[in-house]
């Protein structure tokens, strides 16, 4: 009954093919912002709570200023680092799949930069007063042992992240690259003819306010007419319709390659509107 909203456009693979140029050039300055955060959370926020948590209660005490400056520090990083966070979720193109390898990129940065900067703060963290026992004489349980070598296992963490997400965003580009250079080539070396549209199914999918389909479609190739299934996401008002004409490109050498987008000609097309107008609640 409710359909399911995407947040992205329509990826048209003839625009914004190649955005690892801009992903790089944000990634830098995000990673550096990612990584004063790693740097002063774990000095300012993390040192602390490790200390009363081992044996000293009063860390945050009358001699807690440069703490409270690094807290202040953390703030002002962690909202810069967002930030950029976000601006790289657009650098990856204005599609779903760009958007996709985008967040992946932002989150590496987060995690080497995080585990850069608590990696550089790791001899600044404040020692306890007593290894192995609280004070006056309490012995430590084996969580106080994992809090105690917090400092090593914090930029340890981050940094295995870091690496598994080296591996997911590779595989994302090269993915990616595959599929515009399937494109680019369907768009160059394509036939581009008219075809009638057999049947229409809504996939209960809006992406950016245009319904997704899954279309039927009728139309000629050099070895006779031809029948595939595609997918196309359209304006609501250019929406396929049973008996509807699209624009259909396909690769002489394999038919079946298709990409199938709306028809401006057809005044068919938006016949079925009220199948699929997004739920008001």
């Amino acid at each position: 009954m409710f359909g399911t909203f995407e947040f992205g456009l329509p990826g048209d693979p003839r625009q914004n093919r190649r955005p690892g140029l801009r992903l790089w050039l944000l990634g830098v300055p995000t990673t550096l912002a990612w990584a004063a955060v790693g740097w002063s959370g774990a000095l300012g926020l993390l040192d602390g709570f490790r200390l009363m948590s081992l044996n000293r209660v009063d860390a945050w005490g009358p001699d807690g200023g440069p703490a409270v400056s690094l807290v202040l520090f953390f703030s002002v990083s962690i909202t810069v680092a967002s930030s950029l966070g976000f601006a790289m979720l657009w650098g990856g193109g204005m599609s779903l799949r760009g958007m996709g390898v985008g967040f992946r990129a932002s989150s590496l940065a987060a995690a080497l930069g995080i585990a850069l900067g608590s990696g550089v703060a790791i001899p600044s963290w404040t020692p306890p007063e007593a290894v192995g026992k609280r004070l006056p004489s309490e012995p430590w349980t084996d969580v106080d042992w994992i809090v105690y070598y917090e400092p090593y296992l914090v930029p340890a963490v981050a940094g295995a992240t870091a690496l598994v997400m080296i591996m997911v965003l590779g595989r994302a580009f090269v993915t990616k690259a595959e599929a515009d250079d399937r494109a680019q080539a369907l768009a160059q070396t394509g036939r581009q003819v008219i075809g009638e549209v057999l049947g229409v199914e809504f996939t209960n999918v809006w992406v950016m306010g245009n319904p997704r389909f899954t279309v039927q479609v009728r139309f000629p190739a050099d070895g006779g007419e031809r029948t595939v299934v595609a997918t196309m996401i359209t304006p609501p008002l250019q929406a396929p319709a049973r008996g509807s004409t699209v624009k259909v490109t396909y690769d002489p050498r394999n038919p079946d390659t298709v990409q199938v987008d709306p028809d401006p000609a057809d005044r068919a097309a938006g016949g079925n509107f009220g199948a699929f107008l997004p739920p008001l609640f």
